[in-house]
């Protein structure tokens, strides 16, 4: 039965989501290299982000094999194949990933990967590798941008705005994402999204926090200086507003933002838009570090209401050391608490169309309380990554 056995698929989905899957996707990393040495030069020594990610990415591919759902899944796999151009990667390393990851599955299942189960698994790991090496192979377009910082701004402790000029125009689609490499960390990428739509000049816009342990996000915000040269993947994901699908519901949490601003942009070059409602949250006020644009958005164009949300009532002692982000009067008042209850008290949002940018944490939050309120989880947007 193969992709259409759905009993099988929730095995191999248990293998790659249960409590020991991070140890099994370091062994698939572990017999990948032993198969082919030179994929390791292509990661960096800690493998602790890739297998993070490459664990997430499989766990939530075989949910939609189980779900019997095909369109998501081909669509992102063919865009992370056009994006994994930029490693210059081959067909031989996805033939041996794809053995890597089979292997690995069959020695972890033991008597339990039956005939049926190999049937199943051979057919997953060969649409994965397929899409991507097709996808890649068919795209005639550049494998990757470079651009140059023109201007950085740390607006707040950990928080900086970054803007790039482009050596030529990226084509994304606003509520896109790209993968960026910098000079001050080798052989590492960081996803992030732009925060203005793409333009015909090469201007983008990134909106970066530094986290605990982010050797990228760390290095941007700390280092990045005018003049630095910047490596970008092709664009991917697929937030976006229907423009008939009637009113939104958008959510950010911290620099969750960059996404729904740049789509919030592309909206306002229309005459008649849904009437959208977006709840903009941060740790402290002092970290709401882009209401200045948001007021000056929302008093242009009426259908946008804009209600700041901050963990914290008052700012910390370091606060006085950055710009102060409070606009004028205009937008909602600011509410005080966690994002997901403060927004969930205005109501259950089942009519909206509803779009959530953050941490993984804060999505994950945010989509259980809307669903917990009666928010259908059809129309909860939010990148798998």
């Amino acid at each position: 039965m193969g992709l259409e056995d759905r009993t099988s698929l929730t095995l191999l989905r248990a293998a790659l989501t249960g409590r020991d899957s991070d140890d099994l996707i370091g062994r698939i990393f572990t017999c990948w290299f032993a198969l082919d040495p030179e994929v390791r030069d292509l990661f960096p020594p800690d493998m602790t982000a890739q297998r993070e990610v490459f664990g997430r990415v499989l766990g939530w591919l075989f949910d939609e094999f189980v779900a019997q759902r095909a369109e998501a899944p081909v669509a992102f796999l063919a865009q992370l194949g056009r994006d994994h151009r930029k490693y210059v990667a081959t067909q031989q390393h996805y033939e041996t990933m794809s053995h890597a990851i089979y292997a690995t599955l069959a020695a972890e299942l033991g008597d339990r990967f039956t005939p049926a189960v190999d049937d199943a698994a051979r057919e997953a790991i060969n649409l994965i590798a397929g899409v991507m090496s097709g996808a890649a192979d068919a795209d005639a377009g550049p494998a990757w941008w470079e651009g140059t910082v023109v201007e950085t701004a740390r607006v707040s402790r950990d928080l900086a705005v970054v803007r790039l000029m482009l050596d030529r125009p990226m084509n994304y689609l606003s509520g896109q994402y790209v993968n960026v490499s910098v000079p001050q960390v080798a052989r590492r990428w960081r996803y992030l999204s732009p925060a203005i739509p793409a333009n015909p000049e090469g201007r983008i816009e990134f909106h970066v926090r530094a986290v605990s342990g982010g050797m990228v996000s760390n290095a941007i915000v700390d280092e990045t200086r005018a003049g630095d040269r910047w490596r970008l993947s092709n664009p991917h994901g697929s937030l976006e507003v229907d423009p008939e699908g009637g009113d939104v519901l958008m959510v950010a949490g911290s620099t969750g933002l960059a996404p729904l601003r740049a789509i919030i942009m592309d909206m306002c070059r229309y005459g008649e838009n849904p009437r959208v409602h977006l709840f903009f949250g941060a740790r402290y006020p002092c970290e709401l570090y882009d209401l200045q644009t948001l007021w000056e958005l929302a008093a242009q164009n009426p259908w946008l209401s804009v209600t700041p949300v901050s963990m914290f009532a008052s700012d910390p002692p370091w606060a006085a050391d950055y710009p102060d982000p409070t606009p004028p009067r205009g937008l909602h008042v600011r509410q005080t608490g966690l994002l997901p209850e403060v927004v969930t008290s205005y109501g259950g949002w089942g009519d909206r169309q509803i779009l959530i940018a953050g941490n993984h944490a804060m999505i994950a939050a945010t989509r259980a309380a809307l669903i917990d309120k009666g928010a259908p989880p059809q129309q909860i947007q939010c990148d798998p990554v």
